[in-house]
């Protein structure tokens, strides 16, 4: 058996091996180490690193063991209740304000530590509504993470006025105590919505208005003034109204179960939804009409009786008889506006005798030109259009043919017109301004917008005059204060199904020799006999006003809401 042997390493070193050719010693690139000889590790240095590296991977296997098996259990209980979780920050909501910087809609503090929204002038709630609060689940967890308008201008301008809700990371243990927070994207404050409203001006119309209305037994009302230049709107009443601050917070519930349950519809907003019979207020625009297109002068003088007679034409032996309010002789058109004349006003808007009438066309064409019967534009949602009635519109709904009588009583505010106040507020703007049909407006500094009415300068001018008289000499004295200049219209409209309640309206602009403003009221359904209330809405107001020295009666003072 051979045996391998060994190679034995030859202790001999060659001399070649030791000695350097000290010629070529500079060659060498001593950076490299190159013509060193090299030692080698000990091998004492191997044993400690082996030893070092077996203490840590002891330690390691040590620490694994006491984490995943000793203490496993304990641990993998608190990691599986340790989370983490994304807080909503909620954004402060924009504010409303009115002209003058008065808050009417403000974020406040709710008991739960929550931010809520509060509303201190109750008359706007129509307008400025309200909002509902983000929800939680039972478990506390929110759902829903948004403050969002319901209702009026919170609803209308909710994308500026929320802001962006902005998120916290928060990590926690099993005892709910906050490990560690970080802000992933802050909450960004909605934006300030300044009205063109006037608080104060609306505190006083509002009181104005609801005390007539429930001391002289109406069930409902309504108020605008408006900027005759600009169409901005500085007061706007609905009565009666329901309370933002009861709705925002859900109750109570009784009073929410009132609201449905009040015969004057607390959640409509009678200024831009409700429509009423306009009764004797449209005939200063009929008479701006019939001035423009010829059909009377200034001149025109026409006798009122007290009633208008015609023959029936499928029965000679009956009459039909169409009565006024009193006997009032020979009118021209300014007297027939102040004392409201309806002989006149039905025989210009359909004709008797000699003198010819606008017709059923010409007077729709009139009352459209002036706005009536078409939404205003105003930037809130919801806006009634009213109605004019034609002679299509009655064979479509009734199936039946189109009378004089059914123009006579087109003429005068009656049979199915239908308007809004906030639209004769508007028209009697244009009548105010010389023409111009403004867009209504609820934002401070909005670019006002308008449409020219194609009526004659001149006619308004006469109209304005009629206007004027109704106040000094005849059925609306009760705003013929010394301290402003008023020009009105009055008018009366009966409803019911037997026609037992009157609306009551008054319209008008002021001040009368450099108009500034225009205003229309009505007061819906109140007794028998009431149909001349609501100029005496417009007398408390302007006796306020006075009291306060407010600019808008001519005064000095600095408007305020307190």
């Amino acid at each position: 058996m051979n045996w391998r042997r060994k190679r034995r390493r030859d202790p001999e070193i060659a001399p070649d091996e030791i000695f350097l050719d000290v010629s070529n010693a500079p060659a060498f690139d001593r950076a490299r180490f190159e013509g060193r000889l090299e030692k080698p590790l000990s091998q004492g240095t191997f044993l400690v690193l082996a030893g070092v590296l077996t203490l840590l991977i002891s330690i390691l296997v040590v620490r694994s063991w006491n984490l995943g098996v000793t203490h496993g259990a304990v641990f993998a209980a608190q990691s599986a209740n340790n989370s983490l979780e994304a807080v909503t920050l909620f954004a402060p909501r924009g504010v409303i304000t009115d002209r003058h910087g008065v808050v009417l809609a403000e974020n406040v503090a709710r008991p739960d530590g929550s931010m809520g929204r509060a509303y201190p002038i109750v008359s706007l709630s129509k307008i400025v509504g309200y909002v509902s609060y983000p929800k939680k689940d039972a478990k506390g967890i929110y759902y829903d993470t948004s403050m969002t308008g319901i209702t009026g201008l919170e609803a209308e301008y909710d994308s500026l006025l929320a802001g962006k809700n902005g998120q916290l990371i928060t990590e926690k243990d099993v005892f709910g105590r906050v490990r560690s927070e970080g802000m992933v994207v802050p909450a960004s404050e909605g934006e300030i919505l300044r009205l063109s409203i006037d608080a104060n001006l609306q505190k006083l119309f509002a009181r104005a208005i609801a005390d007539t209305a429930s001391s002289r037994r109406f069930i409902a009302g309504a108020g605008v003034i408006m900027d005759i230049q600009t169409g901005a709107v500085h007061a706007i009443v609905s009565y009666p109204s329901f309370d933002s601050n009861v709705m925002v917070s859900g109750g109570p519930s009784e009073t929410i179960a009132g609201y449905n349950t009040s015969l004057g519809r607390p959640f409509l907003d009678h200024a831009v939804q409700g429509v009423y019979a306009p009764g004797s207020i449209v005939k200063p625009l009929v008479a701006s009409g019939a001035l423009t297109d010829g059909i009377i002068t200034p001149r025109t003088l026409i006798d009122d009786p007290g009633f208008l007679t015609l023959p029936n034409p499928y029965n000679p032996d009956k009459t039909f008889v169409f009565k006024g309010w009193k006997p009032l002789g020979i009118v021209d058109v300014k007297k027939a506006i102040a004392w409201s004349s309806d002989i006149f006003f039905y025989t210009v808007g359909g004709g008797f005798g000699s003198q010819k009438g606008l017709g059923i066309d010409r007077l729709a064409y009139w009352y459209e030109q002036f706005g009536l019967g078409s939404p205003t534009g105003i930037n809130v949602s919801g806006e009634a259009s009213g109605l004019i009635p034609t002679p299509a519109w009655k064979k479509k709904v009734f199936n039946e043919p189109w009378y004089l009588g059914d123009t006579y009583f087109t003429a005068i505010g009656q049979y199915s017109v239908q308007v809004t106040p906030l639209q004769m507020a508007r028209a009697i703007a244009a009548v105010a301004n010389g023409g111009k049909l403004f867009t209504p407006t609820l934002l401070l500094g909005q670019t006002p917008s308008s449409i020219a009415v194609p009526v004659d300068a001149s006619a308004l001018a006469i109209v304005r005059e009629g206007m004027r008289e109704t106040v000094t000499t005849a059925l609306a004295g009760a705003i013929n204060v010394p301290y402003v200049s008023v020009a009105a219209k009055t008018g009366t409209a009966q409803t019911g199904a037997r026609n037992q309640y009157d609306n009551s309206w008054v319209v008008g602009f002021f001040p009368y020799d450099d108009p500034q403003y225009a205003f229309a009221v009505v007061l819906e359904r109140g007794p028998p006999g009431t149909g001349g209330q609501a100029v005496n809405a417009m007398r408390q107001l302007f006796d306020s006003l006075y009291l306060e020295n407010s600019p808008y009666v001519g005064g000095t003072a600095t408007s305020t809401a307190e």
